[in-house]
């Protein structure tokens, strides 16, 4: 049976820039040590990753000035691909590759900062302050540094240095999460083995909760779909956001326990959290055109942090800022959704206008913490018990070491 797949944004066919070839790769290690070489942000080697593993297909490697500034503006790039957030490589000091033609990026994430890429420089370009602060305007609707991802973004350094990769390694995250870790390529390869063609995905950063699991299961029965991509980031996050491994083991627990077998797959992207809100919601979107799915799970504030972005706003953008014909994937618009006392079942609430709040089991993410380190499991409506499990065990090693 042939399963046609969604294609990949912009290209017939993935562009994963990993040098797959062993001979090829080991060469360019060691031609690598004779390069002039720079330490680059963790930002700019989640960029290499993606590129890498073929997530951000079809680019070829960062942006120059010209084009971060064009996709803050106007989600193109200046040649006219469709493209939501800037895919730049941005130093404070670029005084050791300054004439440098060709040069090699070290990874700040791992030890003794080994080499991820091998770069062709086409030009090494400053922006402003003021340039930085209009991107970060246009990209996170907010310049606020309290912002991790404008904090971030603005703390990486005035220069621009672009150019085509070659990616060496995927950084911590092959060795950190040997069972998680996914390239688009190995994810859209297992579609075709599994026969699935009709693909949700679902983005997470934290662990999945009865909500959660509900709404993956909502949506595979609303677009009748083969199966469901459970994608977590991998990456940096803002402090307080529960660390991978956690998240990883409840997720497992959940599907394995909740979910008929051959329904979802597990894997993760080596990505470092943006939450820039909308951008970041059309970013998940391309890339996961890119691995294949169908379709893509947009819910309430989804990549926001704080109360920077409207509810609805990384749906809405969908519709207003993405062209007709930029995307193949579709969104599936999700609500805020919660346990209804009522119907004994998760509910979309837009989808049940008679219930009051009285109705429904809410709770703040503050409260749940506060409950998981005491050991209180959260109510059965709200968490799995074996979720629960694993995240008290978490919080109450958490708590016990301060």
């Amino acid at each position: 049976m042939m399963v046609a797949l969604v294609k990949p944004h912009g290209a017939d066919a993935l562009t994963p820039l990993y040098v797959a070839d062993e001979a090829a790769r080991i060469a360019l290690q060691k031609e690598a040590e004779s390069l002039p070489s720079v330490v680059i942000s963790s930002a700019a080697a989640a960029n290499a990753v993606m590129m890498g593993a073929g997530y951000f297909t079809p680019l070829t490697g960062y942006m120059n000035k010209a084009d971060m500034l064009s996709v803050a503006e106007n989600l193109t790039t200046a040649n006219g691909l469709f493209w939501p957030v800037p895919i730049v490589n941005m130093l404070k000091d670029v005084s050791a590759i300054k004439d440098a033609k060709r040069i090699a990026l070290r990874d700040p994430n791992v030890d003794g900062e080994p080499v991820i890429a091998v770069m062709d420089v086409s030009a090494i370009e400053e922006a402003s302050d003021a340039e930085l602060e209009a991107v970060a305007e246009q990209v996170f609707s907010t310049t606020d540094k309290q912002h991790p991802g404008v904090a971030n973004f603005l703390a990486a350094g005035n220069f621009i240095v672009s150019g085509d990769i070659q990616v060496l390694n995927y950084s911590y995250f092959a060795d950190d999460f040997p069972d998680t870790f996914r390239t688009a390529v190995s994810i859209r390869n297992e579609f075709v083995e599994r026969g699935w063609s009709n693909v949700v995905a679902f983005q997470t950063r934290n662990p999945m909760h009865r909500a959660h699991e509900e709404l993956c299961r909502m949506a595979q029965e609303a677009l009748n779909a083969d199966g469901i991509l459970i994608h977590m980031l991998l990456g940096k996050l803002k402090a307080g956001d529960i660390p991978a491994d956690v998240r990883d083991a409840s997720i497992r627990k959940m599907v394995e326990v909740y979910f008929p077998p051959n329904t979802v797959m597990i894997t993760g992207y080596g990505f470092d959290m943006l939450y820039a809100g909308p951008r970041e919601a059309v970013l998940h979107a391309v890339f996961r055109q890119n691995c294949g799915c169908s379709h893509l799970i947009v819910g309430r504030d989804h990549a926001g942090v704080g109360d920077y972005y409207g509810a609805f706003d990384a749906q809405t953008i969908f519709q207003e800022k993405v062209p007709a014909g930029a995307l193949e994937i579709k969104i599936f618009e999700a609500d805020h959704t919660a346990y209804s006392k009522k119907l004994d079942r998760v509910v979309m609430m837009r989808d049940v206008p008679d219930h009051t709040k009285d109705d429904f089991v809410l709770l703040s993410g503050t409260k749940v913490r506060e409950m998981l380190g005491q050991g209180i499991a959260p109510p059965p409506e709200f968490s799995r018990p074996e979720v629960a499990q694993i995240l008290m065990d978490y919080y109450q090693a958490l708590d016990a070491g301060k």
